[in-house]
């Protein structure tokens, strides 16, 4: 039998893959095709959470471990990366940086090459690279790079003595006495440096000082003795760090760096608007307060779905992606695909309703040019015409909520209208205790506000959000619902779209920022403030 794609080698195959500093974003596209590929992940635990969601991704789930810092966990990550490896499987070793440079990784290749089983290497980002990136601060290519846990007297008397940019992985807590080692060999007080912990996420924080003075600036910031024990930090020490960090840091400036934003929608809808957050800077943090369910009776439902092939429509309108979903699930129960939608004109509400009837195939052929809802539909659909127009029906699958203002209008337009329960939205189950005591004692530094349905079901489930979080609402009669339920909206969407909403909170934030960088005060995120009174809605 000739071998074919998916035929797995004998010996098996090992990937020793670097996974970067911890920005999931900086994986290589052959990292993550390699780790969809993976029958076994071997993960160092700091960045298991960056590369499972891609390993996820393969056919069957891998089996994944995690491989954590205590004695022996080397010797262990070794014999189970040789045993699946020896099985025939295909194992994927991740760690943190690039494998190149770490010590265990290099003992397991070793190994593997010994033992006659083949392995690549996929380099990562490396953490004496990548974090000083991030953080704005530029080494140049006269650099020289220290790991403080193995640098012995010789190291720190040539580094002090040479005018190179240094580049020192160490602790947050160890940072004072390496700078008191190299103005020991030689290097002036007042050199500038910066350390960097959490480098390329969004708990990244940088502090920019001299090395006779950090020691001073850790413990006046409170950096010390609060920080974790052994909390892994980049310092870079150079003429150029201070001045130009002003000018170079891109990421912390982020409008809404490190905020952790509540997006209270179901799952799926939520996905594009946590992507637009997080490029903000932002945390966000997904609870449903919706679930959607199949209608109680589904016979009215496939009566339309069967019309929709047998040709009883000239338009079908989508008024939410879960319309789209209802009825491509639907159309799969049925063994049908787009191709069912031929010489059918499709009408989408909005442009998030537009993408999902992409992904699935078809191309709308009205989306409002206006307002994104039922009144910005019927601005811009047809009246009908018995010349052009051969059939006069419309099929509108919605959710069990009444859709009056579309019927209406659709019917005034001279249209005949099928209109159908797909879908019906209950409110989801409380999330989990911890989200709500975070909700109501302020862990949240904004929410957004989709509709009134979610201000009244995460009050509903989870609590009044906390009075020193930022209310930010998709348009007025969701605002007036905020505000009924005693919150103050301090951020309304110029128009009625996820994406508007998300941006003017992102404007929220940058004008935030640029207020306490003018006053000369640290840049905080909302619950940072100390609590006070709690507001109340505007009269």
């Amino acid at each position: 039998m000739s071998p074919t794609a998916t035929h797995k080698p004998a010996a098996g195959h090992v990937t020793f893959l670097g996974a970067g500093p911890g920005d999931p974003g900086l994986l290589t596209l052959r990292a993550v095709e390699a780790l969809s590929e993976a029958d076994v992940l071997v993960a160092d635990p700091r960045v298991l959470d960056v590369v499972r969601q891609h390993a996820r991704a393969a056919t069957e789930a891998p089996e994944i471990t995690a491989i954590d810092g205590a004695l022996g966990a080397a010797s262990h990550a070794s014999k189970l990366v040789m045993a699946s490896a020896s099985n025939g499987k295909r194992v994927v070793r991740a760690v943190a940086g690039d494998p190149g440079l770490d010590g265990g990784a290099a003992e397991e290749m070793l190994a593997c090459a010994q033992a006659g089983i083949p392995f690549e290497v996929v380099p990562g980002v490396a953490a004496a690279v990548g974090v000083p990136a991030y953080a704005g601060v530029p080494i140049g290519s006269d650099v020289r790079f220290i790991d403080a846990a193995s640098a012995d007297t010789r190291s720190w008397s040539e580094a002090g003595s040479s005018d190179s940019t240094l580049v020192v992985s160490t602790t947050l807590e160890g940072v004072a006495g390496n700078a008191a080692e190299l103005i020991a060999a030689g290097r002036k007080p007042d050199t500038t440096l910066s350390v960097t912990v959490a480098g390329t996420t969004t708990r990244q924080r940088t502090w920019t000082a001299t090395l006779g003075t950090i020691a001073a600036e850790l413990k006046a910031t409170k950096a010390l003795p609060s920080a974790e024990p052994g909390q892994s930090a980049i310092a870079v020490v150079g003429e150029r760090t201070a001045a130009e960090r002003g000018q170079l840091s891109w990421f912390e400036t982020k409008p809404l760096f490190g905020w952790r934003v509540l997006v209270p929608r179901t799952k799926e809808q939520a996905a594009s608007l946590s992507e637009q957050l997080r490029s903000y800077g932002a945390v966000p943090h997904e609870v449903p307060t919706i679930a959607v369910e199949p209608p109680r009776t589904p016979q009215q439902m496939e009566r339309a779905v069967k019309g929709l092939v047998t040709g009883r429509y000239e338009w079908i309108a989508f008024t939410s992606v879960n319309a789209v979903k209802a009825v491509r699930e639907k159309f799969e129960e049925y063994g049908l695909d787009a191709r069912a939608f031929a010489g059918i004109k499709v009408a989408a509400v909005g442009e998030q309703t537009a993408k999902a009837l992409v992904e699935f195939g078809v191309k709308p052929d009205l989306v409002p040019s206006g307002e994104q809802s039922a009144a910005g539909l019927l601005e811009d659909w047809p009246p009908y015409d018995p010349v052009f127009d051969p059939i006069d029906r419309v099929f509108l699958p919605r959710a069990d909520i009444a859709t009056e203002t579309l019927v209406a209008g659709l019917i005034e337009l001279g249209w005949e209208v099928d209109d159908v329960t797909a879908y019906r939205t209950v409110r989801a189950s409380p999330p989990p205790a911890e989200t709500r005591e975070a909700i109501k004692g302020g862990g949240f530094d904004a929410v957004l506000f989709t509709s009134s349905s979610t201000v009244r079901n995460l009050v509903g489930i989870a609590g009044k959000p906390h009075n020193v979080t930022v209310i930010a609402c998709i348009g007025p009669a969701t605002a007036k619902t905020a505000e009924e339920h005693g919150l103050r909206v301090d951020v309304m969407a110029p128009e009625p779209s996820v994406h508007a909403l998300a941006e003017a909170l992102a404007d929220f934030g940058r004008a935030r920022r640029a207020v306490a960088v003018e006053a000369g005060d640290p840049v905080t995120r909302p619950s940072e403030r100390r609590p006070g009174s709690r507001r109340r809605a505007r009269g």
